[in-house]
């Protein structure tokens, strides 16, 4: 039996919720993800839809991604799909194609480590010996109970092994095991704990909780360019303000950003202007987002960094560099914040006639929009900017 089960008794069935008494609906699922849940069950395979997406799904939400687990090993979807690419070293996924859209399809795993061998390597980093198991031993292998969900194609039903409908009547994010262990197995998790309880509006569990903020330090053993994509992964949704308080309150911001968890402590913790400024970005990305644009990463970083560069009156390398040495950002993400810092003080002042060089720069319309939210947190006028705008279409009529 694997790690954090192995002293658990033998579990009961599983909780299976029929069609008349969940809302999810075959027709807000992806058409292509169908397309793979039917194959695969026509073929004899047990294929569920799990994860985030039945989770989304039965919150009435819209999810951004379909994945399928299947008891089909990855070399028999890739027979089933003349569309499907496998990918991965250690552990082979399955993905299947329909043009840029990818369904990932996932063969059904267990962890085959014991609790002492997590213990002994989580020092180490995250520690994991996949292997290929059941439905059960995979939803006790995944993260939280919310994300430990399976829809089964073939009746349409939703089946629980591990807590995870109770969960999502009680709005909370519950680790799947002992915590204290599955933290030190992947660190990571604790940041995919805040994300989703800061996008989904959840608390977190008692004995979560406990454990993030006794083991948050842990975070430091884990692989920087996967910390620097869950840290990105804080800002989309309009949730940024939420999550980045919540990466202080568990000590994650100190051991990640020590230099912005050290100003944060001195700006005055829970009234910091930092979230202000996060607030404003949060309002602005949901505004973009109706018109179906995405805000760049380089305004998100300069909209973390906003108060301290104020506050410090600093060079904005140097205040953006502590994130690029201890995150690993990419330096165009780097670059662009940099350029946006800059950029408030010379857009705070009206646009002088027959100097268009920092126009005609390809990110003056992100600079644009960073000093808006700006002056829009600082509840300052926008007449400038709106100069700064007229002056740049004029340019752009004139090209």
């Amino acid at each position: 039996m694997f790690g954090f089960l192995s002293k658990r008794k033998k579990t009961a069935a599983p909780v299976v919720r029929a069609r008349p008494e969940h809302c999810i609906s075959r027709k807000n699922i992806d058409p292509d993800a169908l397309k793979v849940l039917y194959r695969l069950d026509k073929l004899g395979y047990t294929a569920y839809l799990v994860g985030g997406g039945v989770r989304d799904l039965l919150l009435g939400r819209n999810p951004k991604d379909f994945d399928v687990g299947t008891s089909a090993k990855p070399n028999e979807v890739k027979r089933a799909f003349r569309n499907c690419f496998l990918v991965g070293r250690r552990f082979r996924l399955a993905h299947v194609r329909f043009g840029e859209k990818v369904i990932e399809t996932a063969t059904f795993r267990q962890n085959s480590q014991t609790v002492g061998e997590i213990i002994e390597h989580a020092a180490e980093g995250p520690f994991e010996d996949n292997t290929f198991g059941t439905p059960e031993t995979d939803a006790y292998r995944r993260d939280f109970t919310v994300n430990g969900l399976f829809y089964n194609i073939r009746d349409f039903s939703v089946i629980d092994w591990v807590g995870g409908l109770k969960d999502l009547e009680k709005k909370v994010i519950r680790s799947i095991g002992d915590p204290m262990i599955r933290f030190r197995e992947d660190p990571v998790r604790m940041m995919r704990a805040i994300k989703f309880a800061s996008r989904l509006g959840f608390s977190i569990e008692r004995g979560t909780d406990k454990a993030m903020k006794k083991l948050h330090a842990c975070i430091l053993t884990a692989s920087a360019p996967r910390v620097c994509e869950e840290v990105f992964r804080l800002f989309p949704y309009g949730k940024s303000r939420e999550a980045f308080l919540m990466l202080w309150e568990y000590g994650l911001m100190g051991d990640l950003l020590p230099e912005l968890a050290a100003f944060v402590d001195a700006d005055g913790g829970r009234k910091s202007s930092v979230w202000k400024y996060l607030a404003t970005l949060d309002r602005y990305e949901v505004a973009m987002a109706k018109q179906g644009y995405e805000v760049s990463n380089g305004i998100r970083v300069a909209a973390l960094y906003a108060a301290m560069a104020q506050a410090k009156g600093g060079n904005s390398r140097e205040i953006v560099g502590t994130m690029l040495r201890s995150l690993k950002i990419p330096k165009a993400t780097y670059f662009g914040a940099t350029l946006m810092l800059d950029s408030v003080k010379r857009l705070s002042q009206p646009p002088q006639k027959g100097r268009r060089r920092f126009i005609r720069n390809r990110d003056f319309p992100d600079a644009l929009d960073f000093n808006r939210i700006v002056v829009r947190a600082e509840g300052r006028d926008e007449k400038i900017l709106d100069q700064w705008s007229d002056l740049y279409n004029e340019e752009g009529d004139e090209q």
